[in-house]
């Protein structure tokens, strides 16, 4: 009788655990949601920097660009990676994202992933 209440007593504690499990997730994400934005400004202050020096060139010149050969995309935006100058920007089209990897110095296209 006894081993029988230890073993109920595991299985309640076990079950709610798990219960409990679903409504820690949304916290966890919105942990990495509020990391989001903060990368986001660091990705413009270091593009803005780099612009500003004459290393870069503009987003904007760089969207002028490139969503003009992207027809058929919705342009959902961009990362900047300050050591290599790289834009990558990024489109969806028919649900697939696709990424592409533009030299901010120069302006040409150095990687697409739907190619």
């Amino acid at each position: 009788m006894r081993r029988a209440y230890a073993t109920s007593m595991k299985m309640l504690l076990f079950l709610t655990a798990f219960a409990a499990f679903p409504m820690l997730t949304p916290l966890l994400a919105g942990v990495a949601v509020a990391q989001a934005p903060d990368q986001r400004h660091g990705d413009q202050r270091s593009a803005f920097e780099a612009r500003k020096t004459g290393r870069s060139l503009s987003l904007r010149e760089i969207e002028a660009r490139v969503i003009p050969t992207m027809r058929g995309s919705q342009y959902i935006g961009f990362d900047y990676d300050s050591g290599s100058a790289i834009y990558t920007l990024k489109f969806l089209r028919d649900g697939t994202v696709i990424w592409v990897d533009v030299d901010g110095r120069t302006g040409q296209i150095v990687g697409r992933t739907d190619r």
